[in-house]
């Protein structure tokens, strides 16, 4: 048996869920589907899929193996359709932060597949730093500085801000806070990729060292639309991106704080694998979507500069 064509299948099973619903994808028959999988268990050594009459799920062995298999045929199309010169075509996978992901780069992608018929795209929208490699993944949407590394990587923003919000209500019944130090004095609501137990902020005037606010989070979440509400909700004080809160903060459901104890606003870029960048689905990508990002997180930027901010003693 082809190799390829059993790590095609078995991918099939995976992104569908089950024998039948790759069978029906690569208009197979269910029998073929299965052989294909045995095939790959057996020169494996190892179970790839726990099955029963009801589910199937990845063993560990086929979690491991899954996104090699996805790497594996992506590096293969994208090597035959370089070399033929053929227009783009296949399954691009892209990441991206859950808001960011929904609210700037899913109509970007809308507006991309419309004009490309031949493509398709798996959009993960994760609160986590995704492996590349590991995961298949063609191109990343990432907010911050970038460690070195060799991924390649295109600016599209550059004015990301890190703000400190709480509801109004709340501010008022607590303590002022006029510095970062006086968030000791206050509940938080930590968003895990934020700073789980401490915040970083930028020297005092005069200082050298950044200042670190360390606390126990009253409330700890892994959402950025859980910790907003929650901030919202008057359960205590936030930090997340300034395009999280931006709508909260100009209806008066939130209030940025220590405006002027800010980080230095930080950058977005796109990022890819070495070499990626030829293949025709992803160069395609690239040229339609840069132009596009940047005008979107310029804009972004342009709304949070305008965001009103409080001083809480006042």
């Amino acid at each position: 048996m082809d190799r390829l064509d059993a790590m095609k299948v078995f991918v099939a099973a995976v992104d569908a869920g089950s024998l039948a619903g790759a069978a029906r994808t690569l208009k197979r028959s269910p029998a073929s589907i299965s052989r294909a999988i045995a095939y790959l268990e057996t020169h494996l050594g190892a179970p790839l899929l726990h099955r029963t009459t009801r589910t199937m799920r990845l063993t560990d062995a086929g979690e491991r193996y899954a996104p090699v298999c996805r790497h594996v045929l992506s590096e293969l199309q994208d090597a035959e359709d370089l070399a033929g010169g053929v227009a783009p075509r296949g399954v691009l996978t892209l990441s991206a932060p859950p808001i960011s992901g929904e609210e700037i780069l899913r109509p970007i992608v809308d507006a991309f597949l419309r004009l490309q018929p031949a493509v398709s795209v798996r959009l993960l929208l994760l609160d986590r730093q995704v492996s590349l490699v590991d995961e298949g993944i063609d191109l990343a949407l990432r907010v911050g500085e970038l460690p070195a590394s060799s991924l390649v990587a295109v600016r599209v923003g550059a004015d990301v801000r890190r703000v400190v919000v709480a509801a109004p209500d709340y501010l008022g019944d607590r303590p002022p806070i006029a510095r970062p130090g006086d968030l000791s004095d206050h509940d938080i609501v930590a968003m895990s990729h934020f700073g789980e137990d401490r915040w970083l902020f930028p020297p005092a005037a005069g200082g050298a060292s950044p200042r670190t606010v360390i606390f126990a989070p009253r409330v700890l979440v892994t959402s950025v639309r859980a910790a907003a509400a929650s901030a919202e909700a008057g359960l205590g004080v936030t930090r997340l991106y300034s395009y999280h809160v931006a709508e909260q903060v100009r209806r008066g459901a939130l209030r940025i704080v220590l405006a002027d104890d800010e980080p230095d606003p930080m950058p977005v870029h796109l990022v890819g694998r070495p070499g990626r960048a030829a293949a025709p689905k992803v160069r395609a990508f690239l040229d339609f979507a840069v132009p596009r990002l940047r005008a979107a997180f310029a804009d972004l930027a342009a709304e949070a500069r305008a965001l009103p901010s409080v001083d809480a003693a006042s």
